[in-house]
């Protein structure tokens, strides 16, 4: 008080009475005047009380105190706010803090929050109380211990180690083992002895929760609760433990209309799990305000996201128009093109979907509970019990569910336009569509839905998907889409350099999905994958959140793919789709330093399949590196010594320019692969171009290095090169072999401008970046041009090889035969199946190019549009003999798997033990690709319906 005193500022008859009531009414911890300065206490102590002046001074003499002083190593909050209610209006320093110093925090810098409340009111105002904010940089012990460290004293920081009784040490210690084992949050509930006051105990991994903190409190207040103490406090090893002592709200309960807090505890605590996933929803403001559950909001939010990308489709005009065009012409495909692009994305933004589902949350409420009768499972301690009736359970009760006519009446009678009423009515959509979801599991990452694609217009999307996921957390959205029950393909990130760039991709999300699964189907035609392909959006505002969002994506699939082992933590789901599912992924942009992590995730969280849910994996897991074995590059070769074969053209004679570098896995296997002579090449680095051509040696080694073509030597030029650093177009070169996969790089219009091909330009047969209008446009000025989807098959026939291999050895079998040691050593199975999917890469390589080639020369089609006849002729010819009652033909069945199935693993493993091991659909696929491939390879893409049964 000494130094309050020779400031001046207080009248010395106040000092004491405002040091007290700092002191001993406001609720601040001890520890907080133990570790602060007399300086700092006093700046406090002053701040508060010129708050009350200013507040004296203002016409309504209202006590409103807003406090804030900022630092980059600590800060300070102090505010006036009702208990149990979150002031939408107010200075919201929560959220703040969540910006300025939570949301931020990584273990190298990171920051510790306390909170508390005055016990009593304020003297003017009764239903205030004083709320204060202390935040500090973190100082830890070790701040830089291994990651799976949980020893507490070591990755503690100091002053919590400091001021920390036993009794929580060894709470956060049980909590942080778990969240660290743990890929979701941790929630534990403690009694406070003699006491109605609950303490949450709350952890999970930094950074993964974006304004967790703050949405806390929308949580509680929503069921009348309120905190008078609450902490933050992060650890060095990225776990984050928040923990909230919680009491209910004077007067609550006696309303009836709030459940007492022994009930609300433990609703809080399930909801917590769906608070991780999104903490910050679209409508949270309808959260905030009590207009709307957490549920039901959260609910709101995935709906959102589902409408903007099936709102905004193209209607029965443009299918009129489709039947009037001719796709065929390029002409006509590109106009269609445009047209189909500029009806999707004028129509519904994002923003104005956002503004009509605002103002119906009524509608929001009913449409929930369509969702929730059918969705949720009431649990008692993982089982479920309809004996002690949940609050979620309670409010079905109460407010019962609406059946689909009075349900769509009602949206129609409440809507005020028909836009209004076509967003509205996609809600019944969406419930209608959900197979599965986690969205009731106690325990999750991201929320996921497994959705029947029936509602999808068959004229904007021919080919029927068997199965759809959508995902959805804070930092992405994704789907994974899958053409047949067996189907493998990757799983990609998409960045986006700024928000006009977020908003195209996210309006195109589905489609891009749809095309890249679509091409996949064709490129898989003659193994017994269908096409996949998954796609990870992540939000404009955690562009730095791909391995978060890659692990939330993957878990949270698998939270509908594997039956519920843990009571309290995955209870069963209600599954419509009523059927196993197994789904095969593969590495693809921005995912491939992550799929060992899948691997070993899915293995510990029991998936059987563990072995073969992703390809790519590293050669210690059993994965067959594509690049190291140069099988992409072992399919397109063939494509090109067909040509030459063909053609009658020596290579050795060929002048070839390539876009794709020596730096990259197709460039690199394309150079020590091919015996052409390369006269330029264009790469990241630059450009390179040589008219006597490039010096073979010096490319090698490059290639060898996977280095760029800026460390070409340049004594091994002539004084004709030229070398550049820039990417200037080059010139007409006889082969030009693009070892690019941006497909709208070239389009009509870009192909058109290029002019005419030479007659001494016959060939463009790698995988080929450009739209389908301008391969006819390519093919129609006599460019020998082959599809990616046949060219590019080396990689995902070795990947189906390796899926094979997985599924056929036990897991002990496996580590022995397929998975390289530690020190290197390559398991002689390996090796030699290695060569045998090189072997298999080249064969079909070859039956497709002759078929192809064959069809070509007897009907003049062009050889694009041939290649996707031969896929849909063999996919579609698959389809009908598995379901034809040919597979119960025992000679029949072995006779073919032993042809189809690699002759190693015969001998290795024999066949009826793959029968035992291999799951039955898949062994049905491999049995239908097989048969379907080499009759269509053999009599064309238009067979007569007899030519089946002269085989």
């Amino acid at each position: 008080m000494d130094q309050l005193e020779e400031k001046g500022f207080i009248p010395f008859e106040f000092v004491s009475s405002e040091t007290n009531w700092f002191y001993n009414m406001l609720g601040i911890d001890d520890m907080y005047f133990q570790t602060e300065t007399v300086d700092a206490i006093v700046s406090h102590i002053l701040s508060l009380y010129a708050a009350k002046v200013a507040a004296y001074a203002r016409d309504d003499k209202r006590l409103e105190i807003r406090l804030d002083k900022e630092a980059p190593d600590h800060a300070v909050y102090i505010d006036t706010s009702k208990p149990g209610i979150s002031a939408i209006d107010g200075p919201r320093y929560e959220q703040r803090i969540d910006e300025k110093y939570i949301n931020g925090s990584t273990p190298k810098n990171s920051y510790r929050v306390e909170t508390f409340r005055s016990a009593s009111s304020l003297p003017d105002n009764h239903e205030q109380q004083l709320r204060c904010y202390f935040v500090y940089k973190c100082l830890f012990n070790e701040p830089h211990p291994d990651p799976e460290e949980t020893n507490i004293e070591i990755v503690g920081e100091k002053r919590f180690l400091q001021k920390a009784t036993e009794n929580t040490k060894a709470i956060y210690q049980e909590i942080i083992i778990n969240a660290v084992a743990r890929s979701g949050p941790v929630i534990e509930m403690f009694e406070i002895e003699g006491s109605r006051e609950k303490r949450l105990v709350i952890a999970y991994r930094q950074g993964s929760a974006m304004g967790m903190f703050s949405a806390l409190s929308d949580l509680y207040h929503y069921y009348r609760l309120t905190s008078s103490r609450k902490y933050l406090e992060n650890f060095s090893n990225g776990i984050t433990v928040v923990s909230l002592y919680l009491k209910p709200m004077e007067g609550a309960e006696i309303s009836g209309k709030y459940p007492p807090i022994e009930a609300a505890i433990h609703q809080i605590m399930k909801e917590i799990s769906l608070l991780y996933c999104i903490p910050q929803n679209k409508f949270q403001s309808h959260f905030a305000s009590g207009r709307l559950s957490l549920q039901e909001t959260i609910y709101a939010h995935c709906v959102w996201v589902f409408v903007q990308q099936f709102l905004n489709r193209l209607g029965s005009e443009y299918t009129s128009l489709t039947a009037l065009l001719d796709a065929s012409n390029s002409s006509h495909a590109e106009l269609l093109s445009k047209i189909k692009k500029r009806l999707r994305t004028e129509t519904f933004t994002s923003d104005y979907i956002l503004e009509i589902i605002n103002k119906y949350p009524q509608l929001i409420h009913k449409l929930y509970l369509d969702f929730a009768k059918t969705h949720y499972v009431q649990m008692v301690e993982g089982v479920p019990d309809d004996f002690i009736p949940t609050l979620s359970y309670l409010r079905l009760q109460v407010d019962e569910p609406l059946d689909h006519d009075r349900l769509d009446e009602l949206v129609s009678k409440t809507v005020v336009s028909e836009n209004d009423e076509m967003v509205m009515n996609s809600f019944r959509i969406f419930n209608a569509a959900v197979l599965k979801t986690n969205f009731y599991t106690p325990t999750k990452v991201a929320l996921s839905f497994r959705l029947n694609a029936d509602f999808l217009p068959e004229h904007e999307y021919p080919q029927r998907l068997y199965g759809m996921f959508l995902v959805i957390s804070s930092e992405f959205r994704g789907f994974h889409l899958r053409f047949r029950d067996i189907s493998r393909g990757g799983i990609r990130i998409v960045k986006s350099r700024d928000k006009e760039a977020y908003a195209i991709n996210a309006r195109s999300l589905f489609d891009e999905n749809y095309n890249l699964a679509n091409t996949q189907q064709r490129k898989n035609k003659d193994i017994p994958e269908g096409g996949a392909k998954g796609v990870i959006l992540l939000d404009v505002n955690h562009q730095n959140k791909a391995r978060v969002a890659f692990e939330k994506y993957i878990d949270s699939i698998l939270d509908l793919l594997l039956p519920p082992v843990s009571p309290g933590i995955k209870d069963p789901i209600v599954d419509l789709h009523g059927q196993d599912e197994i789904l095969f992924m593969g590495p693809d942009e921005n995912t491939a330093e992550l799929v060992d992590w899948a691997t070993h995730h899915a293995r510990k969280r029991g998936a059987p399949w563990w072995k073969s849910f992703f390809t790519g994996k590293s050669p210690k897991l059993g994965g067959i590196p594509h690049d190291r074995y140069g099988m992409t590059t072992l399919s397109v070769r063939q494509y090109v010594l067909g040509i030459y074969r063909k053609t009658g053209i020596d290579p050795s004679t060929v002048r070839k320019m390539q876009t794709g570098g020596p730096d990259g896995d197709l460039g690199s296997n394309e150079i020590l692969l091919g015996n052409e002579k390369y006269c330029a090449i264009v790469d990241g680095s630059g450009v390179i171009v040589d008219p006597q051509g490039l010096d073979r040696d010096e490319l090698v080694r490059l290639a060898k290095k996977r280095a760029m073509i800026v460390e070409f030597d340049k004594s091994k030029l002539s004084p004709e090169a030229t070398v550049s650093s820039s990417t200037r177009p080059m010139s007409p070169f006889p082969t030009a072999n693009s070892c690019t996969t941006a497909p709208s790089s070239a389009t009509p219009s870009t192909s058109a401008r290029a002019g005419p091909l030479t007659s001494s330009s016959p060939a463009a047969a790698a995988q080929s970046p450009s739209t389908s209008a301008t391969k006819l446009r390519l093919e129609k000025a006599g460019c020998i041009l082959f599809k990616d989807a046949s060219v590019n098959k080396g990689g995902v026939t070795s990947s189906s090889l390796e899926v094979l291999a997985s599924l056929s050895f036990d897991d002990k079998g496996f580590e022995e035969n397929m998975c390289v040691r530690e020190d290197g050593t390559i398991p002689p199975f390996y090796d030699a199946y290695v060569r045998e999917v090189q072997e298999t890469i080249q064969r079909n390589a070859r039956l497709e190019f002759e078929a192809i080639w064959r069809e070509h020369e007897e009907t003049g089609m062009p050889r694009s549009m041939i290649s996707d006849k031969l896929s849909l002729a063999i996919t579609k010819l698959d389809e009908e003999l598995q379901k034809t009652e040919l597979w119960e033909n025992s000679i029949l069945r072995e006779d073919v798997l032993k042809d189809a199935l690699p002759k190693l693993l015969l001998e290795k493993i024999g066949l009826e033990t793959i029968l035992e091991r291999v799951p039955t659909n898949y062994l049905r696929s491999i049995f239908g690709s097989y048969l379907a491939s080499r009759f269509v390879y053999e009599y064309g893409s238009s067979p007569s319906q007899f030519s089946f049964f002269d085989l």
